[in-house]
């Protein structure tokens, strides 16, 4: 079963002469296998087994990571590819690694790239602190978190598109440190979820 950022939704199978083999093993799988959705093929999801239960395997996310191919796809001719590459903290202390990339319409000039980049970190950074782990994740493979930094980038510069192409989580807290917290969105599937593409566009 996915994590709950995924709302446990039934995310495949794996063979095993064990229960006890199952646990740290990885699982990877699109987004488009998740959700039925064949427009997020492009969009990859690892997974960690974390427990098992009768025959239901339990998970936690590690990380996603976009295909070479779309990231290839994306870029132009005369234009700029504005990268970043922040460590964040999120509001119940998981530390992740998130990469984004902004694409403009023209070539921009440097100080126009430096200013981008500094509005993508700082967006990463602020969007992290408010939001738990999984509220986080769930804004940057849904294409929430791509479309805020898409809004605020164009005012520097006209951007074309806007992707969160990576993020791994480098650490998690201690478990006396972490605080359960309820919310209207816990449990809530992908499919019924925000509705935002996996990339924000002009």
């Amino acid at each position: 079963m996915a994590p709950e950022m995924f709302g446990r939704a039934p995310a495949g199978e794996t063979p095993a002469s064990s229960e006890s083999l199952l646990p740290g093993r990885r699982v990877e799988m699109t987004l488009g296998d998740l959700t039925g959705d064949p427009s997020k093929h492009h969009m990859k999801l690892i997974f960690e087994i974390t427990g098992v239960s009768g025959d239901t395997a339990s998970t936690k996310f590690i990380a996603h990571t976009i295909t070479r191919d779309y990231m290839r796809s994306l870029i132009k001719r005369r234009t700029s590819k504005v990268d970043s590459n922040t460590v964040v903290e999120t509001k119940d202390g998981y530390r992740l690694r998130v990469k984004a990339s902004a694409y403009t319409l023209k070539r921009a000039r440097r100080r126009q790239i430096k200013a981008i980049r500094a509005v993508m970190n700082e967006e990463v950074t602020q969007r992290a602190k408010m939001l738990t782990l999984n509220e986080f994740i769930r804004e940057a493979v849904l294409g929430k978190l791509a479309s805020d930094i898409y809004r605020k980038g164009k005012q520097i510069y006209p951007l074309r598109r806007v992707e969160i192409y990576k993020t791994r989580v480098l650490s998690e807290p201690s478990p006396g440190e972490v605080e359960v917290e309820e919310t209207a969105s816990e449990g809530v599937r992908v499919a019924e979820g925000i509705e935002e593409t996996s990339s924000a566009e002009a």
